[in-house]
C-alpha cells in the first residue's frame, strides 16, 4: 500500500479557535508585567474577543504577563477616541509575531478625538 502526497486544502480544516479572529491593522503599545517591566510599541494583525497576534516593533523576546493597549477604529459619540486594554500572558513568539491570549479586557476613552481623524471615522462612531 502507498501513500500518496496530496496538497492540503484549506477549505477541509477544521478551525480549532474557539474565537473568530478579525484581520485589524491597530496601533498597540505593550508592558510587560514582572520583575522587570519593559514597554513597547507594535501593530495588530489580528484580534478576537480572547486574544491578539501582533508583531513587535523590536525583535527582543517576549514572555510571560503582558499588558496591551490597542487603539481602537472607532470614536464614541462623535467627539471621544477609545482605546481597548487587554492583560493576559504570551502564547507564542514567531519572529516579530508575538500572539497572546486575554485574561481581562475593558474599552476605556483615550481623551478627544483629533479632528483630521474624525471625518474618517465618523462612519465608525459608536452610538449607544
Amino acid at each position: 500500500m502507498s501513500v500518496v502526497a496530496r496538497p492540503l486544502d484549506p477549505s477541509t480544516l477544521l478551525e480549532r479557535r474557539s474565537r473568530r479572529r478579525f484581520p485589524l491593522a491597530l496601533a498597540v503599545e505593550y508592558r510587560l508585567l514582572g520583575k522587570v517591566e519593559r514597554r513597547g510599541r507594535g501593530q495588530t494583525r489580528n484580534i478576537s474577543s480572547t486574544g491578539v497576534l501582533f508583531e513587535a516593533a523590536d525583535r527582543q523576546p517576549l514572555s510571560g504577563a503582558i499588558e496591551l493597549c490597542v487603539s481602537w477604529p472607532c470614536v464614541l459619540n462623535e467627539a471621544c477616541a477609545m482605546k481597548l486594554l487587554m492583560k493576559g500572558r504570551i502564547v507564542r513568539m514567531e519572529g516579530r509575531g508575538v500572539a497572546m491570549v486575554s485574561s481581562q479586557h475593558e474599552f476605556r476613552t483615550a481623551g478627544p478625538a483629533r479632528s483630521s481623524k474624525l471625518q474618517d471615522l465618523k462612519l465608525l462612531t459608536f452610538r449607544p
